[in-house]
This record gives C-alpha cells, sequence and structure tokens, in this order.
C-alpha cells in the first residue's frame, strides 16, 4: 500500500510516495507526546537533544534526571527506541564489573525524525503563545540579492562559489521572512478569535492592527511587483546556473540515499519563491493571501468593537469570570465547592422527598456529569452573544406559484362557462318559469350584446334590422339568435334579478344543430 503525501507551498506540488508501513513507523515517533507520561518522556529526550554523536547508557541519562529510578528510565528508552525516536548504538562497551556492565550494555543515540520532532516541541512549548515579530527588512534584503544575482549570473567571470553564496543567503533571508509571517498571522487568528477581550487588550490589538500589520501589508505590497519583475527577468537564465552550481559542488548527491539539498539549489524551490510574490497558477500568490488577512482581521477587530458596544446590555462574554469560577472549583476542597456552588449559582439541596419525577423531568439525584446535555446557541456559546447573525433572506420567489394560482383560475372560469353554456341549453324555451345563474346569465348577456352589435343597419334609414342577427360560441358549443317581434316580452329570471326585453324574442341552441326558443 502507497501513501501519497501532497507538500504544498504556493506554485509548487511536490508529491512524495511512500510505502504505507514507511509512512506509519515516521507517525509513531510523535507517539511519547500524548501518552500519561509525557512529561518523562519530554525531559529523557531533552537529554538527547543536548549532545551531537554521543550515545548514553541508563546512568548516564539518569545522573541528568530527577525522580526517575533505573527500571523506569529502561522502560522509557526501550519504548522510544520501538518508536523510531532512539536508536541502539553499536559502540564497545567497557565495564569494571557485572553491574556496571548490564547497566551499560544498552546504549542508545538519538534518531533523527526524534532530534526533529523533539526540536519542534521545544520551539512550540517556549514561544507558542508569544507574538513574533514578522522580518519585513528582509524583503529588502530579498529584492537586493536577486538583483545582485541577476547582474551576475549571465558572467563567465564569476565564480559559481560565489553565485551559490548569494543564493543560500537569499533563500535563508526569504525562509526567515515567510516563517516570520505565518507564525505572526496565526497568532493574531488566535488573539482575534477570543470575545472576552476587555478595553485595554481591545486598545492595544488595534493599535497592532492599524499600525503593525497595515506596515507589514504596506511593505510587501511594495516590494513584491519588484521581486517578481526580477524573478521573471532571472527565470530564462536559471536551469544554467543551477547546472553550474551542480558542477561545482555537488553536496551529498553523490550518496546512494535520498538527500534533502539545500534551499535553492532545486528548481522547485525557485517556484515556491516566485508563487509567493506572484499569481503563477491562477489560484493567487501569498501577497494577495496577506492582503486578504489583513481585511479578516480587520473585520474581527469590528466585531470585537460591537460586542463592547453591547456590553452595557448585560450581552458582554463572561469567558474570564467562568474560567476563574471553575478554577475555584478545581482547586476547593469537596465541602467548599458546594459553598461555591451555592454562592454562584444559587443551587441549593434538594429538600424534597418523594416526587416521582415527571417525563421530562431530571431526578435531584442525577449527577450533572451525566445528566443530559443543554442545548446552548452557537452564537452564545461562542461569541457570548444573543444578536442574529448572517446576511437577511433572500426574498422568496413566488412566480412559480402565481402561475399555477392563474392557471387553476382560468380553469375554473372556464369550467364556469362552460356550466352556463349546458344551462342555457338546457333550459331552452323555458327562461320565464326556470330561473338562471349567475353565470349563466352572463353569458347570454355577452352573446346577446354581441348579437345585437352584429345587427344589420335598414336599407331606409329607419334603425337596424335585427332580423337574423346572431351570436356564437363556438368553444362553447353555443348560438343565440334574436329576432324582432312587435309586442313581444321576453322576461329572463335569475339569482341576481329580472330582465324584461320587449319586442324581442330569443333562440339559444347549439353551435351545430340550432333549437328555436320563444319568449
Amino acid at each position: 500500500m502507497a501513501a501519497e503525501c501532497v507538500l504544498g507551498t504556493t506554485g509548487v506540488r511536490n508529491v512524495l510516495v511512500m510505502d504505507g508501513d514507511e509512512t506509519w513507523r515516521r507517525l509513531g515517533a510523535y507517539s511519547y507526546l500524548s501518552v500519561p507520561e509525557r512529561l518523562e518522556y519530554v525531559a529523557i529526550m531533552r537529554v538527547f537533544c543536548g549532545t551531537l554523536l554521543a550515545d548514553l547508557a541508563v546512568p548516564d541519562v539518569l545522573a541528568k534526571l530527577d525522580g526517575v529510578d533505573a527500571d523506569t528510565l529502561t522502560g522509557r528508552l526501550e519504548q522510544l527506541v520501538k518508536w523510531g525516536n532512539l536508536l541502539r548504538s553499536s559502540h564497545t562497551v567497557k565495564a569494571s564489573s557485572i553491574t556496571e556492565y548490564q547497566r551499560s550494555r544498552s546504549r542508545y543515540q538519538l534518531s533523527k525524525p526524534g532530534e526533529r520532532i523533539q526540536r519542534d516541541v521545544d520551539g512550540v512549548l517556549a514561544s507558542a503563545d508569544a507574538a513574533r515579530e514578522v522580518s519585513s527588512e528582509l524583503l529588502a534584503l530579498v529584492e537586493r540579492g536577486l538583483r545582485d544575482l541577476d547582474e551576475r549570473v549571465g558572467r563567465p567571470d564569476v565564480e559559481p562559489r560565489e553565485l551559490l553564496e548569494r543564493v543560500s543567503t537569499l533563500f535563508v533571508q526569504f525562509t526567515e521572512f515567510a516563517d516570520s509571517v505565518r507564525d505572526f498571522y496565526a497568532y493574531l487568528g488566535q488573539v482575534l478569535a477570543r470575545y472576552d477581550l476587555d478595553g485595554a487588550e481591545y486598545q492595544g490589538f488595534k493599535e497592532l492592527l492599524l499600525d503593525y500589520v497595515e506596515a507589514i501589508t504596506d511593505e510587501v505590497t511594495f516590494r513584491a511587483p519588484r521581486i517578481a519583475a526580477l524573478l521573471d527577468g532571472l527565470w530564462p537564465r536559471l536551469p544554467g546556473m543551477l547546472e553550474r552550481l551542480d558542477a561545482h559542488a555537488r553536496g551529498l548527491s553523490a550518496l546512494d540515499a535520498r538527500v534533502q539539498r539545500s534551499r535553492g539549489r532545486e528548481l522547485a524551490d525557485w517556484e515556491g519563491l516566485r508563487g509567493w510574490f506572484a499569481d503563477v497558477d491562477g489560484q493567487g500568490s501569498q501577497v494577495d493571501q496577506l492582503r486578504d488577512a489583513a481585511l479578516r482581521a480587520m473585520r474581527s477587530l469590528l466585531a470585537n468593537a460591537k460586542r463592547m458596544l453591547r456590553s452595557a446590555s448585560g450581552e458582554m462574554s463572561r469567558r474570564k469570570d467562568l474560567l476563574r469560577l471553575a478554577k475555584w472549583f478545581e482547586e476547593a476542597a469537596p465541602e467548599d465547592a458546594h459553598d461555591i456552588a451555592v454562592a454562584a449559582f444559587g443551587l441549593y439541596g434538594a429538600r424534597h422527598l418523594g416526587v416521582a419525577p415527571g417525563e421530562d423531568v431530571v431526578p435531584a439525584s442525577t449527577s450533572w456529569w451525566t445528566g443530559p446535555v443543554v442545548e446552548v446557541p452557537v452564537s452564545l456559546r461562542e461569541r457570548g452573544s444573543r444578536a442574529q447573525r448572517g446576511r437577511a433572506a433572500a426574498v422568496e420567489d413566488h412566480s412559480a406559484q402565481k402561475r399555477r394560482l392563474r392557471e387553476a383560475a382560468r380553469e375554473r372560469a372556464a369550467a364556469r362557462r362552460a356550466a352556463a353554456a349546458d344551462e342555457l341549453r338546457s333550459v331552452s324555451g323555458r327562461f320565464a318559469d326556470v330561473p338562471l345563474t349567475s353565470a349563466g346569465l352572463g353569458l347570454l348577456l355577452e352573446l346577446l350584446a354581441t348579437a345585437m352589435g352584429n345587427a344589420r343597419p335598414r336599407r331606409d334609414g329607419g334603425g337596424f334590422d335585427l332580423e337574423g342577427a346572431r351570436s356564437e360560441d363556438a368553444e362553447l358549443g353555443v348560438r343565440l339568435t334574436v329576432r324582432y317581434r312587435a309586442g313581444a316580452r321576453t322576461t329572463l329570471r335569475s339569482a341576481d334579478g329580472d330582465l324584461l326585453l320587449d319586442d324581442l324574442e330569443l333562440d339559444v341552441a347549439g353551435a351545430s344543430a340550432p333549437v328555436e326558443v320563444g319568449a
């Protein structure tokens, strides 16, 4: 089984494929940091890290430690060997007695993973919470070094050793600057994530952001285009320069083993340097990330300012008070802890007896440790604020619902008109006896208005000739014919009232087979 580890730097993608068992073995070297006896293991590793190429036996390590017996120390050393932090030494043991030989026959020396892990551990323990200053002045030295290298790389009279010195100096300066930037912004993010800053702390971090972060961003923004331009001009000549440096100083490359070369000796190192100052892969440069990080820091500062303004309404974070109260509980005796709980929360001991708990009621005898968890809103738990956060919800689009309603209305209207047409055909010849519905009367009036509008004017100019005036709705299958007859009276009865038509007769029929209806 193979494991693929991607080591990411901007513009560089190095893929290291190693066997899965080898990966597991290397990660096992971190095990001593997570066991209960980790403080003892760290003390032992510090003894070995204080020497170079020295193998130590149990008595040698025991002399530099306090509170550890020889048998326990032997077990700790053997365990470190299993994890890969220590190696057994093959040096000859000289002893003056059998007892000394038994104690000194096993000698140990530091492995490379063990030394590197312990060095990182000491660095984290020494300055994990400290704010590291950004060495922004190194950017000017990086720019100067690139300009000097650009002038010398094409000259045949320049010694390769001279080029090598400048390349090594350039990458040492750049590495120191990049590491300081990462450490500073990691510390800044850790601080800005807190929601319990008081007035003095907020004032200090406000000045830090407004002055220090702005100065860093301005310096990087000013130097980055110049450094990117120098790298673009130097880029076509880099392969030849690297070949010249390899021919001059091969270093450990002649060994039949994997070698980690000095920074600047591989083209990948230069790709990482170029990707820090310019966008070479379409994913943005580290300079762009610095600007975004400064913007996010300002937003976090404003969020803290809003929280402090809300503190007058009792919504400020009580994190410090709760931590101090937790410390009191941890250091108090059991009887004192009860008094502290009463004073802090007003939680007196239960005094009721014989009351059966309800379905959702937790008995007084239930421990808080094993009792049900109370759900606390995220905003109150993480930010100490009850205010709603996030953007306002977008206006809901009701266009589809409106279309459905319009279609339903059209269908209902069509159904009513069809029912009205059926009604008109069914009451043919009985208008005076059968009342019409509102829909039926409305349809009849529509047909009547259309028929009257279709009447032809008389030739003698005396009004309109109603003989044969008709109208038709082919979709509903109904036709109305209007005839004039002197003295006739047609009565239309409906729920809305009666309509009298003098001197008119109405004929209602189907569109295909007309039926004559008398008044």
